[in-house]
């Protein structure tokens, strides 16, 4: 952090002395001799007056004293606190929470492994659902998180980081409040004939993939439009602006206020769970595995 021959400097000064220096720092007195020639000569100053009885220091020498210890002090204290800093980071797992992928799943898991993890402390990321930026939210496992609770059989997502299944949800619809399919409490596949679901493109989710074939070639009285690859709250905002219907899953059904969830007679559900980084470190790796007893 700073000139390690300020240090003997400081002793020098501090002893009036080469030789108690030399003492004090454990080396010989000519060994300080020589770091004090080497010191001013770095500096291009004349710090010491020598003479028989010891040594004093010159005006240059009394300012550069004082600075040297400011700097001594203050470089101790700067360790100290990155010290603290490296230690509170070494015993935090930050998780990552958002509207769309809220951290209690993390939270029920947490409650039941936290004993094994006695001097770590959990601390909220939170961050965007974005649909531009979520795969560079993921591409920060490891960084920024050390956790991300997220519903995903993304091919893409999944190609950034591992996961850890906790259990699935229920596939669904929202429609607006104001909606003709809003007042029931259940629908039939064919309640939807007549509609547009809006639902993710071919080729990323194997469950929605499988769930879109079926519908095309069974019920192809429901119109199918793509929506961008992840949802934001713009997917949201666009079901509750229309009368289309948008495919959700149960843990979203209080996202948008103007939006009712209504389960569908299908057996489709999505896998929710933990994502950590593919070169997650060994403590991360430690929770996965205690975690594993509890899914």
């Amino acid at each position: 952090m700073y000139n390690p021959l300020l240090d003997t400097f400081i002793a020098v000064a501090d002893c009036g002395s080469f030789n108690k220096a030399a003492e004090m720092l454990y080396i010989s007195p000519t060994a300080v001799m020589k770091q004090m020639n080497s010191l001013e000569e770095h500096l291009k100053l004349t710090l010491i007056k020598r003479a028989q009885i010891g040594v004093t220091l010159t005006e240059v020498g009394e300012q550069i004293y004082k600075d040297a210890k400011f700097m001594v002090d203050y470089s101790q204290k700067s360790i100290l606190s990155a010290r603290a800093i490296e230690t509170t980071s070494e015993t935090t797992f930050c998780v990552g929470t958002s509207l769309l992928n809220p951290a209690k799943p993390f939270m029920d898991i947490w409650y039941k492994v936290n004993q094994n993890f006695p001097d770590y402390k959990l601390h909220l990321v939170p961050f965007e659902d974005n649909c531009d930026g979520i795969l560079s939210e993921i591409g920060k496992l490891g960084k920024k998180f050390d956790f991300l609770i997220g519903v995903c059989d993304s091919k893409v997502w999944l190609s950034l980081c591992n996961f850890l299944p906790l259990g699935r949800y229920k596939k669904m619809v929202a429609v607006r409040r104001e909606h003709p399919l809003a007042t029931k409490d259940r629908l039939k596949i064919s309640d939807l004939y007549g509609y547009t679901l809006m639902m993710v493109k071919k080729g990323d989710s194997g469950v929605n993939d499988f769930l879109r074939n079926d519908l095309e070639k069974c019920h192809p009285q429901i119109k199918i439009e793509d929506t961008q690859p992840f949802y934001d709250l713009s997917v949201f905002n666009r079901c509750a602006e229309t009368d289309k219907v948008l495919l959700t899953i149960e843990c979203w059904q209080d996202v948008h206020p103007a939006l009712v969830t209504i389960p569908v007679k299908w057996d489709y559900s999505i896998p929710y769970g933990i994502l950590y980084a593919k070169d997650a470190p060994t403590d991360v790796l430690s929770f996965i595995e205690i975690s594993k007893q509890y899914t």
